[in-house]
């Protein structure tokens, strides 16, 4: 019979334990700069925080925090019943962790203005922590929720392009800030919209950029062996032929976080400078020592 402190004591790995530390971290910053930015200058850039801000200004006598707790939880209710406990804890948890922090900045931290009288830069900053902090959740197979969970249902029952939907329901959000608040509003919560297609991609592949090394060689030993001893990691050796000196070599392939790949570079021109140094920019290497699909 399986011990269920045993059990528990086995899922808290340093591993999952880092995965959790990160997932909160990743929370907080994007309620930062949801709460701190997006808020009081009432960017309405899609998603439930969007809804949130213009259900806001619609009924003050409830705050946006509250009426995106209210959201979220409607939210995962119909979620559970729907996609049923294969839904994700981890999105319950980063969903309901989003809005208490929120709620709490809310309460400690009053705003009845923005910080500055640059909108502009408050919008890039609105528009950027969040983006970290989504980048940091989905590097974790995490989500915070919201309109994330509606694209999970209709990806079950219907056939729809769930990224164009998306965008069509966060545009909308976006387009009503000129009929709630002002045109200037509209425009930048579009504007920012914009910037939030192309952030959080960004932000995802600049964590996760590594190096890919291709090199053509006639010293495969000592390269290998500078791979496996002073980097910790393997390689791939590939037999070749020079096309025109018709001379056989050798292909040395080996993936590597970005300062690893300035000293394996110098090192590789110290013991062969007549190799060939084929390096490329990765942000999507799945194995042992990278990322883990589990």
């Amino acid at each position: 019979m399986n011990n269920p402190i045993q059990n528990v004591k086995e899922k808290l790995t340093k591993q999952n334990l880092k995965t959790f530390m990160l997932i909160t971290f990743g929370t907080f910053v994007f309620a930062i700069g949801t709460y701190f930015f997006k808020f009081p200058n009432n960017f309405s850039t899609g998603g439930v925080s969007g809804i949130s801000i213009l259900l806001g200004h619609i009924f003050p006598s409830f705050s946006t925090a509250g009426i995106m707790w209210i959201i979220n939880i409607i939210l995962l209710i119909v979620g559970f019943i729907i996609l049923g406990r294969g839904f994700g804890v981890l999105t319950v948890y980063c969903s309901m962790l989003l809005s208490f922090l929120t709620w709490l900045l809310e309460k400690l931290v009053p705003l009845s203005k923005p910080l500055t009288d640059q909108p502009f830069l408050e919008l890039c900053y609105g528009m950027m922590l969040p983006a970290v902090g989504s980048a940091i959740l989905f590097n974790c197979n995490a989500s915070s929720g919201g309109t994330d969970i509606v694209a999970m249902i209709l990806k079950k029952y219907t056939s729809l392009d769930i990224g164009k939907a998306l965008l069509v329901s966060d545009t909308l959000i976006a387009f009503s800030a000129m009929f709630v608040f002002d045109i200037r509003t509209g425009l930048f919560s579009l504007l920012g919209l914009a910037i939030k297609a192309f952030m959080v991609d960004s932000v995802i592949e600049g964590i996760n950029l590594c190096k890919y090394f291709s090199i053509v060689t006639t010293h495969p030993e000592e390269i290998c062996d500078y791979i496996i001893h002073k980097m910790n990691r393997s390689s791939t050796i590939v037999d070749a032929t020079g096309a025109y000196s018709h001379e056989g070599c050798k292909v040395v392939m080996v993936a590597c976080r970005r300062g690893e790949a300035v000293k394996l570079r110098a090192y590789v021109r110290s013991v062969d400078k007549k190799a060939f140094m084929f390096i490329t920019n990765t942000s999507e290497i799945i194995g042992k020592g990278f990322r883990s699909v589990e």
